[in-house]
């Protein structure tokens, strides 16, 4: 089986293609950046590019069995900023893999959409897949138009595709200077012996899942042949403050907080109802937010394993 994994550089794409290599896969990975160093990239097939060049995704799709899409160009809180970008890059660029992909006779593809941003501010906890969507950033918009081409492409028969909504992963190799990921932030002003910035009164609630416990879910459901939409998270909900706390308890850091004023585009609390997860697809996550912020920890200061994803 040879899977191409696009974003296979990031945080979660580097993960996924290690695990797939371990379950024997072959792997090519399209990426914007230069290989990251801390990953092994023995055996894989890296191009450097986007799908914006749709010249060159016929050849990335020779001999592929199965499509990861990851790749996003904006985060949440910067795609406001230019939403034409946003568009021409993630939406524009998805729908020329699909019209590749047509093209080549290859339907399966799991495209990894976003738990929180596409329901906007929930009507009801936990939001379950068929809650309304009411994104309120760029980012949200556009993830929910390439849901939308994409189950327009399996009702017309052309893609069989697994849309997951994942809720907040973190773990290893997840960058603690990006614009996303706090409890990376977090841990790595920790280990800085720095204090932390939170928007509002530090009880936003999110939930947060471990990216060991999403890529076992993106690889054994990718496989398979259910279609549709998935939210793939914890199933529980936790505050910033309490985030904090379990950093100051994992790294024994003061871990002062600065409160700044709250952002409009952040929504007060969700969580994600994970029982078609459960149900269908027979997965639960393993790793509890403590355990996971620990080996997080230990594997930013290099001690014991990093992660079963770099395995």
């Amino acid at each position: 089986m040879r899977a191409l994994v696009i974003g296979g550089n990031g945080f979660i794409g580097s993960g996924l293609a290690d695990r797939l290599r371990a379950m024997s896969y072959q792997i090519r990975v399209l990426d914007q950046s230069e290989p990251r160093c801390d990953v092994d990239w023995r055996d894989v097939d890296y191009v450097v590019g986007d799908l914006m060049d749709a010249r060159l995704l016929p050849s990335l799709l020779d001999g592929v069995d199965i499509v990861f899409h990851l790749a996003s160009s904006t985060v949440p809180s910067t795609s406001n900023l230019d939403p034409i970008a946003d568009v021409q890059s993630n939406l524009v660029g998805a729908l020329n893999l699909c019209a590749a992909m047509i093209a080549a006779g290859q339907r399966r593809l799991v495209y990894f959409s976003s738990g929180g941003t596409v329901y906007g501010d929930p009507q009801q906890l936990p939001v379950p897949e068929t809650h309304p969507l009411h994104p309120i950033s760029s980012y949200g918009v556009v993830k929910v138009a390439i849901e939308n081409y994409l189950l327009m492409y399996e009702r017309l028969g052309n893609l069989d595709p697994l849309i997951l909504r994942p809720s907040n992963p973190y773990g290893p190799r997840q960058s603690g200077a990006g614009l996303q990921g706090v409890i990376a932030a977090f841990l790595g002003k920790a280990r800085l012996n720095e204090g932390v910035h939170i928007w509002g009164d530090g009880e936003v609630i999110r939930d947060y899942l471990h990216i060991d416990d999403l890529i076992t879910f993106a690889a054994t459901a990718g496989a398979g042949t259910q279609t549709g939409v998935v939210n793939v998270g914890s199933g529980q909900g936790h505050s910033l403050n309490q985030i904090v706390n379990l950093v100051r308890v994992a790294t024994g850091a003061a871990l002062p907080v600065t409160y700044d004023p709250k952002r409009d585009y952040d929504v007060a609390e969700i969580v994600l109802d994970i029982s078609r997860a459960t149900a269908e697809f027979g997965w639960r996550p393993s790793i509890s937010l403590s355990d996971g912020i620990q080996a997080t920890w230990q594997a930013i200061n290099g001690q014991g394993a990093a992660s079963k994803s770099a395995l």
